[in-house]
């Protein structure tokens, strides 16, 4: 269509595809020594002439020019040049990082460039043993000890990230590993819960509410919140409940809750850790204290001037309010069919 003189949008047209990918195959294959020859060019249209004869294009030309370009494989720098390779590992034997020799030979062999070596270069060579450049130093090339290199998805990142720096957050509390059954909410019993902070985050109060009917509990921390407080009021929360209520919370990953086995021993109740920064994964506790700013504004309010039967009237007038989310029920109504129905 090309030496008929159509124009790109034309050819684009017949060809189902944009015609910016028409304009950028001839920009990148193009040959100018086959476009003036063409016996076409006599008997074009003045006003196709440019259009088709800007650049000359032959397939057979392009071609050659594609398979040259995606030509594998390619050269390794690690492989073909053994005194390089020599150099990199005796570094690498040392603990240097790959950043750190990729740094030494640019400042050492400035102006020399088959001398320079990125460290992507060097993780390739450690980790690709297939091609073998530095296989023999697999087992110790690196500082970490790695052997292979770790996922970058969003999803593993996160998984990483989960249980990373914090040793009370460990697998088997993680999110990923919480009964199935938690997420549907059909069965009572599961708790959501966290910390509301309050003026310059000197003062704090307990919030839980449950997943199935949205009850919700609160508890006053008049002394500070460190774990062992936290434990102490999350127990006597708890306590207010009939076993089959309380099997399991889950929590963000602050700190207050690092000695979360004695309250598990204590009462039978499981806490499970959310993945950083994903609030959405408690999502009801979420709702629940944008509630309760209502009676306690962000910033302003100081938590230790409010008592636990504050709270509890407060809590009263939550579990009292009808949800659309429950067919216009109250949380109250709920936790009462519930308890009726267990007795």
């Amino acid at each position: 269509m090309r030496e008929q003189g159509y124009r790109n949008a034309e050819i684009a047209g017949v060809l189902g595809v944009h015609r910016s990918t028409i304009t950028r195959e001839i920009a990148r294959n193009n040959s100018h020594r086959h476009g003036p020859k063409s016996p076409l060019k006599e008997v074009l249209p003045p006003n196709r002439e440019r259009q088709a004869y800007l650049w000359g294009y032959r397939p057979e030309h392009a071609q050659r020019l594609a398979e040259s370009r995606r030509r594998r494989p390619k050269p390794r720098r690690l492989v073909d040049d053994p005194l390089l390779r020599h150099v990199v590992a005796e570094r690498l034997r040392q603990r240097w990082s790959p950043a750190q020799i990729s740094a030494w030979l640019a400042d050492n062999f400035a102006g020399m460039p088959e001398w320079q070596v990125c460290a992507e270069t060097i993780y390739q060579a450690i980790y690709l043993q297939a091609r073998g450049s530095l296989r023999e130093l697999v087992d110790d090339a690196l500082r970490t000890g790695r052997k292979a290199r770790k996922s970058q998805s969003r999803a593993a990142k996160s998984a990483r990230g989960a249980l990373r720096g914090k040793p009370w957050v460990t697998e088997d509390v993680h999110i990923s590993n919480r009964p199935a059954m938690v997420e549907d909410r059909a069965v009572p019993g599961d708790w959501e819960g966290d910390l509301v902070i309050g003026r310059g985050g000197r003062s704090a109060i307990v919030t839980l509410v449950e997943r199935h009917s949205r009850y919700v509990m609160l508890g006053a921390l008049p002394v500070d919140r460190s774990s062992p407080e936290v434990i102490a009021v999350l127990r006597r929360l708890m306590a207010r409940l009939p076993e089959h209520l309380g099997r399991t919370i889950t929590w963000d990953q602050g700190v207050e809750l690092a000695e979360h086995r004695a309250f598990t021993d204590a009462t039978g109740c499981t806490v499970y850790f959310c993945d950083p920064h994903s609030p959405w994964q408690r999502g009801t506790n979420e709702n629940t204290n944008g509630l309760l700013r209502q009676y306690y504004p962000k910033g302003v309010t100081d938590f230790t001037t409010v008592t636990q039967q504050d709270l509890d009237r407060v809590a009263r007038e939550l579990n009292h309010r009808p949800r659309q989310t429950l067919n216009w029920d109250s949380p109250a109504d709920r936790i009462h069919q519930l308890l009726n129905q267990a007795t």
